[in-house]
């Protein structure tokens, strides 16, 4: 009998049923789980993403502003009228529109993906056999060393210096004994925060061997750029993402490099993996960016203030920042004073247990001015207990 037909209950022994046949089933999927996944894959964490209802979110760098009234009706009406029916276009609008608002140089190449995490994996997936290392001062981004073990590469990472800063003569060493065919440099750093200098990039640059990727993801927030470079080493890419400037839920990325790297690139990116809905969004977004570009000044604007608040309080140490959040390290203990701010439902990242550099830090998103004040009048009870 169905189980419609016995009021909607579970056969006894069938899958999901309570009892020792259910047991049994669990052990039985668990083994074969075990025997067809990786073992390095079963060894990994999901992707955390914290349930954020009714929550001051400053856990993941995202914009506070909503965007204007007009604008998101502009946005609807263009959606409301892209054409479901038929598989994404060729792009080539998308891509004209990108090289205006981006300042991308004309001869660059250009790839598309789903964020720039999906740029990430395409990366190593097109420059890296199994075994092949992918290296970057660490800590930085962490999908830099997931995408890695996803393809079979060997990912190395560089410790940063006791201040966080980058360990140039390391990072050289490295290179010359690992011959990456990749390096990613993050500037700004996630989630330190720092901005390596011109000469250490060209350094890096010039020692690779192999492909180097500035990853340009708070690129609004610092005020430096390698774009107009771009075209100017043999071995650079730029990589960008639109989400931290207001369009997290759009999952649109972008990266720029010689035609010559990008037509590699394009040959193991999935076809249509940029949808209408996300294309029909950025063609009217992008003819608009001074209101992206409005709301990185305002929390430029916000950033020094608020590290200067948070350093006076006691036994906080806050680290300089270029992009729209900042690295705090506390003597009350990361995960007590976490805990602490869940409990007034305001979220922070702890990055504590990521690096050892890391121990008791926790990284903290630009607010608006509401949700910055609210954070401070919450660590000044929490640290004055």
């Amino acid at each position: 009998m169905s189980p419609a037909r016995t009021g909607g209950q579970t056969p006894p022994g069938a899958p999901g049923a309570d009892g020792p046949a259910s047991s049994q089933h669990d052990v039985r999927v668990a083994d074969r789980v075990a025997a067809t996944v990786r073992a390095d894959i079963r060894g990994l964490q999901a992707y955390p993403v914290a349930h954020a209802e009714g929550c001051i979110k400053l856990d993941a760098m995202e914009c506070p502003y909503p965007l204007p009234p007009a604008l998101r009706d502009a946005v609807a009406a263009a959606i409301a009228h892209s054409d479901l029916t038929r598989y994404p276009g060729d792009n080539a609008a998308l891509r004209a529109r990108v090289r205006q608002a981006f300042d991308v140089p004309e001869a660059a190449g250009l790839v598309f993906g789903n964020g720039s995490d999906e740029l990430i994996h395409l990366l190593v997936q097109a420059c890296c056999a199994p075994g092949d290392v992918v290296l970057s001062p660490w800590p930085s981004f962490v999908y830099f060393d997931m995408a890695a073990r996803f393809d079979h590469a060997r990912f190395v990472g560089v410790p940063l210096t006791p201040a966080l800063e980058l360990d140039l003569p390391a990072l050289l060493d490295a290179i010359a004994r690992e011959q990456p065919r990749l390096v990613f440099l993050a500037l700004p750093n996630n989630p330190t925060g720092g901005l390596w200098s011109d000469d250490a990039v060209r350094a890096v640059l010039a020692a690779a061997p192999g492909l180097v990727v500035v990853d340009e993801a708070y690129q609004p927030f610092a005020g430096h750029t390698w774009m107009p470079e771009v075209l100017a080493h043999p071995n650079l890419v730029v990589l960008r993402t639109v989400s931290k400037i207001g369009l997290a839920g759009l999952r649109f990325g972008y990266l720029a490099s010689h035609p010559a790297w990008t037509a590699e690139l394009d040959k193991v990116r999935p076809p249509y993996n940029i949808g209408v809905h996300t294309q029909a969004a950025l063609d009217v977004l992008l003819a608009h960016k001074d209101v992206l570009d409005d709301m990185a000044a305002r929390l430029r604007a916000d950033r020094e203030p608020l590290a200067r608040a948070l350093a006076a309080l006691p036994g906080v140490t806050v680290f300089p920042s270029s992009g729209n959040f900042l690295l705090l390290r506390t003597d009350r203990g990361a995960d007590a004073v976490q805990a602490a701010l869940a409990g007034r439902r305001i979220l922070v990242r702890n990055v504590s247990r990521f690096h050892p550099l890391l121990t008791d830090c926790l990284r903290v998103s630009i607010g608006a001015p509401d949700e910055n004040a609210a954070l401070l009048a919450a660590l000044t009870d929490i640290l004055s207990a």
